[in-house]
């Protein structure tokens, strides 16, 4: 595990209708599963923490990579605003200090 952390801020990846948003998620986190060097911890906020609840197109990638260790922690605040907090299927749910102490503790952080 390395010392780097993900952040994730958004219900898919990059700026395109929304079926390929989330179809290139998948691609991403498929892919990162593949690599020797995984993050030590992927973060969920705003938009991100739909990726973890019911019904995500995403939860068999982030359960897999869960499994190999990476530490999932979604924002409750954003889960609560979005009436998911009962929903979470995968990762934990934590504070915005959990978030800001994995951030400022990461040798990198890389937002998607």
């Amino acid at each position: 595990m390395s010392e780097v952390v993900i952040l994730i801020t958004n219900s898919g990846l990059g700026v395109a209708e929304k079926g390929l948003r989330e179809k290139m998620m998948g691609v991403f986190l498929s892919t990162l599963d593949t690599f020797p060097q995984l993050p030590g911890k992927i973060l969920f906020y705003t938009d991100g923490v739909k990726l973890v609840v019911e019904g995500s197109p995403v939860v068999g990638e982030l359960k897999a990579l869960q499994e190999k260790g990476v530490h999932l922690i979604a924002c409750g605040t954003c889960l609560d605003y979005f009436g998911l907090k009962g929903q979470l299927v995968v990762g934990e749910v934590g504070g915005m200090a959990a978030i800001l102490e994995a951030m400022i503790e990461a040798e990198k952080v890389l937002t998607v």
